[in-house]
């Protein structure tokens, strides 16, 4: 599989001694597509190998929240299933 090369600076590289710079990289960009609703959570569980519901409760712990909504649009959520 044709791959990309990122370059990371030194300081950095230095932080993540001893981490699998590769993994931990691949995993903060799914994390980071998933927090800009760029692809799903289902997508980011199935590239991060793990199940929906592990994914989900992973990311929480990270604060990256499961829904993501508007103050407004809650509302307007709440408003509608009073009416059920």
């Amino acid at each position: 599989m044709p791959g990309v090369t990122v370059e990371i600076p030194e300081r950095l590289a230095a932080l993540m001694k001893g981490l699998p710079i590769e993994k931990v990289t691949y995993e903060a960009i799914v994390l980071d597509l998933y927090r800009r609703a760029t692809i799903s959570s289902g997508k980011a569980a199935e590239l991060l190998g793990l199940s929906h519901v592990e994914f989900i409760k992973s990311s929480g712990k990270l604060g990256i929240p499961f829904i993501q909504m508007s103050p407004e649009d809650l509302a307007s959520e709440f408003a509608a299933a009073k009416t059920l």
